[in-house]
């Protein structure tokens, strides 16, 4: 089993036509990427090709909304594990968005 799993981290990710993809799995995708986005804005991963930390939490909290809007959106058409992993996203995107913002 460990011989499948070296050879499946030596290929080559494949490369998927997203225009392809249901609606449902591109919202889905597109929920990941957004929510990438909001770690970075909120100063919780390095900003791509820069290695720097930079925040802005306008962006951070509509890059949040719009993560949590879509989620609402395709939930309903998702298997209860993947409806359950986007919660949970979504709630860690909220729950670090307080806490790094709260004053006092």
């Amino acid at each position: 089993m460990s011989e499948q799993k070296n050879d499946a981290e030596k290929r080559p990710p494949e490369m998927v036509d997203i225009m392809s993809l249901d609606t449902y799995s591109l919202l889905g995708l597109f929920a990941g990427l957004l929510a990438e986005k909001a770690w970075q804005t909120m100063g919780l991963r390095t900003k791509p090709g820069t290695h720097k930390i930079e925040t802005d939490f306008d962006q951070a909290r509509v890059v949040i909304d719009i993560v949590s809007f879509l989620a609402e959106k395709v939930q309903p058409r998702l298997p209860d594990d993947e409806r359950r992993r986007l919660e949970g996203l979504v709630a860690d995107l909220k729950l670090n968005y307080v806490r790094l913002t709260k004053t006092g």
